[in-house]
């Protein structure tokens, strides 16, 4: 009996220290990547609506191709951003564009496409992760994470900061939040809601609120939210989310 209840102790013990085991901020993004959706990101061609504009997200070999689509009675405007390569059409005629206008369109299209497949992009070369440690928002455990970009690969956007707050239970982004640089700067703290599965891929819909005075830092914004010191700026909503079959992609 005695040896049967030390087997059951050790036993005990190992499970303990294996929930206690500390995570590094890899195997977070992994565990978040997974739950999220997985390598289903990678295989799965996305449609959805967003503000009165259809994006898709289709493989184009070994690039992705992202495109924005707006149509009405009198015009229809496609955007097809290949790689570093961005095309206008209207009315199916190419559209002569320069650099920095293609560049504004083109971080436009990229930028919800990102926002849409997160966590997905965490693992992306030019990524920079760090583990700032463990919190609690609105009595829920979190692990705090700070993202930073390389300039190569990094995007226009590069020097903006990041950081995310996966729960620690379900590994899920519930919130994240961002400084950033252009049009005078500003901070933004998004909160996650309407979470759906649709072909195996995690969707969210944000609150999208920013601090109602300037000063803060982007490390502290979770302390204003904690605090009711952000306001709700906008909704990012997705609709109708929909997987494509190969013989639709156009």
């Amino acid at each position: 009996m005695r040896k049967v209840l030390s087997i059951l102790f050790i036993g005990f013990l190992i499970s303990c220290q294996q929930d206690d085991k500390k995570l590094d901020v890899q195997e977070i993004i992994d565990k978040s990547i997974e739950v999220s959706g997985g390598a289903l990101h990678e295989t799965t061609a996305i449609s959805f609506d967003f503000r009165g504009r259809e994006y898709t997200s289709i493989l184009g070999g070994d690039q992705k191709v992202l495109k924005r689509l707006l149509q009405n009675d009198t015009i229809k405007l496609l955007d097809i951003l290949t790689g570093d390569k961005f095309q206008r059409f209207q009315n199916d005629s190419l559209i002569i564009l320069s650099d920095s206008i293609s560049r504004v369109y083109s971080n436009s299209v990229n930028s919800v496409h990102y926002f849409s497949k997160l966590p997905y992009q965490l693992n992306d070369p030019a990524v920079h992760k760090e583990l700032l440690g463990e919190i609690k928002i609105k009595e829920k455990d979190y692990y705090k994470v700070k993202v930073t970009f390389e300039q190569a690969g990094g995007g226009d956007d590069f020097d903006d900061t990041y950081l995310y707050w996966f729960n620690k239970e379900s590994f899920k982004a519930d919130y994240l939040a961002y400084e950033f640089h252009v049009d005078g700067g500003g901070m933004r703290f998004r909160e996650a809601y309407n979470e759906r599965y649709v072909g195996g891929i995690r969707f969210v819909d944000y609150y999208n609120l920013k601090p109602k005075t300037s000063g803060s830092s982007i490390i502290q914004i979770d302390s204003l939210y904690e605090i009711d010191a952000l306001q709700l700026l906008s909704k990012i909503e997705l609709e109708d989310v929909s997987i494509l079959a190969p013989d639709s992609y156009n």
